[in-house]
């Protein structure tokens, strides 16, 4: 029998006994962000619904909306002092309805409903792809890394996956329809699949949470600002912000990607230098000698051996 078998049961009967909650009263703050994220579940829902029903542009704002409320969330019970386990796994059932099936229902209504069960083999393997990834995520939340990789999420998270695969649907709004022609479909295709595939990968992409510790002081207004503008044209332009913020996201991807190897390197080689560094000192550390004997062939510190034979040369 496999011997992690018994622990894993053990686990899982002590996640069974446990108590959602300890106290009998629970503060009002600790229901704030779990009503953000029941907000961004409706939204997810709601795309859904409007994808089926063909109405894509406000199919559309309900995922972005979600994506804007799922940034909320986190940021508010950590402000809050709010965080839960109930709350973690309450937001993790909640990315998967609005950033792995609603994004993967609007493509396959939207321009993939022609090309049958390749189409929809395509938009379910995105949405494995997002079930898995959040299923990795909340695995490794609890492993003890450096803080600056906390700047770095492992692959594509899940709501950029959904802004991100929908970039067909704005170029079509920019005049670039690529439901034009079958082969255009491929395209769309193997663009949902590459979305998937970065999902599920091990490449490190950027977070920005560090970002949001510090700020320098002459540094708020023009955040602010460019806060302002890009929601001014979130909301003026939404297909043309969209589609330049997911093209520069994609574009910024390779740079994520260097600067954390070439970090990695740093640290390695920091860490090579301290272990030369004490192996150089553990050497020249004096190390102390047995008595010596005066005798030659006889190596000090270890015991003589004397051989004593008969009168006759028996041994």
């Amino acid at each position: 029998m496999d011997p992690v078998v018994p622990q894993l049961e053990d686990d899982l009967r002590r996640r069974r006994n446990r108590v959602m909650f300890r106290h009998r009263r629970i503060p009002v703050r600790m229901m704030v962000p779990n009503l953000f994220t029941l907000l961004g579940l409706c939204a997810g829902l709601t795309s859904i619904r409007m994808s089926i029903e063909g109405r894509y542009e406000l199919a559309l704002a309900a995922i972005v909306f979600a994506a804007l409320l799922d940034g909320l969330d986190g940021r508010v019970a950590r402000l809050l002092k709010a965080s839960s386990r109930f709350g973690a796994e309450l937001d993790s059932l909640a990315d998967f309805v609005n950033f792995g099936v609603a994004p993967a229902i609007m493509i396959f209504t939207w321009g993939l409903g022609d090309t049958k069960s390749i189409g929809w083999i395509a938009v379910m393997i995105f949405a494995l792809a997002s079930a898995l990834r959040l299923a990795r995520f909340n695995v490794m939340i609890d492993e003890v890394k450096p803080k600056w990789q906390s700047n770095y999420f492992t692959g594509m998270p899940t709501p950029a996956a959904a802004i991100v695969v929908l970039l067909p649907i704005y170029l079509s709004h920019l005049g670039l329809d690529l439901r034009d022609a079958r082969w255009m479909k491929n395209v769309i295709l193997a663009y949902t699949l590459l979305i998937a595939f970065l999902m599920v990968s091990n490449i490190p992409t950027f977070s920005g949470k560090l970002m949001g510790e510090r700020i320098r002081r002459e540094w708020v207004l023009p955040i602010f600002m460019v806060a302002v503008l890009y929601v001014a044209t979130l909301v003026t332009y939404p297909h043309e912000t969209l589609a330049g913020t997911t093209i520069g996201y994609l574009a910024a991807i390779p740079f994520g990607w260097r600067r954390f190897q070439k970090r990695l390197d740093e640290d390695a080689a920091v860490e090579a230098e301290a272990a030369a560094a004490a192996a150089a000192s553990a050497s020249a550390t004096p190390v102390a000698a047995g008595p010596s004997t005066g005798e030659p062939g006889v190596q000090p510190g270890k015991p003589r051996i004397v051989d004593f034979k008969a009168p006759d040369g028996r041994s």
